[in-house]
């Protein structure tokens, strides 16, 4: 279940940044780096105020990297494109899936993991897609 956190209140604390990236391959000792400072606000975008945090609840989102209990930075203004994760409103509950559409036009929301079916809508059905998601809290720690 996708549970609704509520708008970010902005901040005006930055963290430290090294300029650069990271080697995820074989490190080089020659990179340099410089250190800079990044706001966490700007990087996500929460100052905007059609931006909520989102827990992501289930494990139907595990194949785009989206696990039980992350957090999801959503934009209730933003457009929708096929292919997004995006929040939407189905049977009165929230849930959180890929959006895409059927060989007719009609939308479907796709789950990110095989062992889900993806939710279709008939010709007189409407889909209530309540915002895109934009980023993903992940921690690799889990408290």
């Amino acid at each position: 279940m996708t549970t609704i956190l509520g708008r970010i209140r902005p901040s005006s604390v930055l963290v430290r940044m090294i300029e650069g990236r990271v080697s995820a391959g074989f490190p080089s000792p020659a990179d340099d780096y410089a250190e800079t400072y990044l706001s966490l606000d700007e990087l996500v975008n929460v100052r905007a105020p059609s931006v909520y945090l989102v827990r992501a609840g289930g494990d139907s989102l595990t194949g785009v990297g989206i696990y039980d209990g992350d957090v999801l930075v959503v934009d209730k203004a933003a457009v929708a494109n096929q292919g997004e994760v995006v929040i939407a409103l189905v049977g009165g509950e929230f849930t959180a899936k890929v959006l895409s559409y059927d060989a007719k036009g009609r939308p479907m929301l796709v789950a990110a993991n095989p062992a889900y079916p993806s939710i279709t809508f008939q010709d007189d059905e409407a889909l209530e897609l309540w915002g895109v998601v934009t980023d993903n809290l992940h921690s690799l720690r889990r408290r």
